[in-house]
């Protein structure tokens, strides 16, 4: 994936001519490199920290957006004590389309894997085709979700599916929206929200270049962890025009639609993966997996409720990218 290197701004951000009432919807565009989001020598300090932010965004939008945040956080259903059950949070943490598409059909397809429907929260900003519907991705947006998450399930036994989708950088999964918001989910982040809510049965799926540095702080004995490259390595198809990355178009797409274990599905993708990225001679991105000896305690329970007829896959293929 592309990322610019994280930078002190020297100058303001180009301001750009509002469209014509009549012309056709185009989703925010990022022109403006990144904000003094770090400082020191190295110019890495506080990044652990994930830092987010906000600059110039309307009132009527941020008052919009937090209207369908509350709207969707208040409508997750309580866990069911008979039940295992599966907590899924999409969430694109970037404003180019192809995030926004993948994390919907994520959530579908997730949501229906998981037995989900209720629990099942998406965040996601335009598909391309207009405004989005949806509660925006970022930092915020998720933190709360994942605090509405700990609140109503059962954290002894129930499970939290989460799915991000975004650009990368070797600091952590990097976003954009439009030039208005700008953020860095680091892996100490993460881990720290994770444990500080108490949400100790995962399935952590990271779609983003160099997410596997995400898997030394995340691996454990109750979750199970994929990530579309290394941390060394970029992944593809994440341009805005595309329906899928290569990973969401694997892992979401393909092998999580059939009624296979995880493990077999996680296999399948990296496999599809590498062979995309042979056939067009791309550096493969080696994603990671990580399965932790207690994950079976209660992924059984919900895989012994997976829908017994795949789906077909949806959207343009990744890889028609290649061939523009």
């Amino acid at each position: 994936m592309r990322f610019k290197r994280l930078l002190v701004l020297s100058a303001a951000a180009a301001i750009l001519p509002a469209l014509p009432a009549a012309a056709q919807y185009k989703a925010p565009e990022h022109h403006a490199d990144w904000p003094g989001l770090v400082s020191g020598q190295e110019g890495i300090d506080g990044l652990d920290s994930g830092p987010e932010l906000q600059r110039g965004r309307s009132a009527r939008e941020i008052l919009a957006d937090h209207r369908k945040l509350d709207a969707a956080l208040a409508a997750l259903q309580p866990q069911r004590k008979a039940l295992v059950d599966a907590y899924v949070v999409s969430i694109a943490l970037d404003s180019d389309p192809v995030f926004g598409r993948e994390a919907r059909e994520a959530g579908k397809v997730l949501s229906r894997r998981f037995d989900a429907e209720g629990r099942t929260l998406v965040f996601a900003g335009s598909n391309g085709s207009g405004p989005s519907e949806l509660p925006a991705g970022s930092l915020e947006s998720l933190t709360l979700a994942l605090a509405r998450v700990a609140e109503v399930m059962d954290k002894q036994q129930d499970v939290l599916v989460l799915y991000t989708t975004s650009h990368g950088a070797k600091v952590g999964i990097a976003y954009h929206d439009g030039d208005s918001g700008y953020g860095i989910l680091s892996p100490e982040r993460l881990a720290s929200l994770l444990d500080e809510l108490g949400i100790r049965n995962r399935v952590l799926i990271l779609s983003a270049c160099y997410s596997g540095i995400f898997v030394q702080k995340l691996m454990g004995d109750d979750t199970a962890l994929f990530t579309a490259a290394s941390s060394e390595r970029t992944s593809f198809g994440c341009m805005a025009e595309n329906d899928w990355t290569f990973f969401g178009d694997a892992m979401i797409n393909h092998a999580l639609r059939k009624p296979q274990p995880l493990a077999d599905a996680s296999d399948e993708a990296r496999g599809l993966i590498g062979e995309w990225e042979a056939a067009s001679s791309l550096t493969p991105s080696n994603p990671q997996a990580s399965i932790g000896d207690d994950v079976a305690t209660w992924l059984t329970p919900l895989e012994a409720r997976m829908p017994r007829v795949a789906t077909q896959p949806v959207g343009r293929p990744a890889t028609d990218a290649l061939k523009r």
